[in-house]
């Protein structure tokens, strides 16, 4: 075994069959979903309109498949009001919320990258 994978953790995280990567990435690849998951986690819930007003340049359908992803995958719950108009509204579900460290992680490496240059 390599010096860099003497580490338990790398070692378990380069390991393919442990490793929960390639899945975590299915789940919230793509600038869609983590945009989507953000603004969930951080701002709270939101109206179908309201999340694609705040994502400059996504698309009502390709909003409507992240979301239905995001749900399928426990990452974003769905409540339908039974009014008229229908009301839906979106927020993240105890997993998504969950990730939050993880975003506070990416602002935080991008805040310390961009102060090393």
């Amino acid at each position: 075994m390599s010096e860099a994978l003497s580490d338990p953790v790398q070692t378990r995280v380069a390991d393919d069959d442990a490793c929960p990567a390639p899945r975590v990435i299915g789940m919230i690849g793509g600038k869609w979903k983590l945009l989507i998951l953000q603004i969930l986690i951080f701002q709270g819930t939101k109206r179908f309109g309201e999340l694609r007003k705040s994502i400059d340049g996504i698309t009502q359908t390709m909003l409507t498949n992240q979301l239905r992803a995001l749900e399928a995958d426990g990452l974003v719950t769905r409540k339908v009001y039974a009014e008229v108009p229908p009301k839906v509204e979106y927020s993240a579900s105890a997993d998504g919320l969950a990730l939050a460290p993880v975003f506070t992680s990416m602002h935080d490496w991008w805040v310390n990258r961009s102060a090393g240059s």
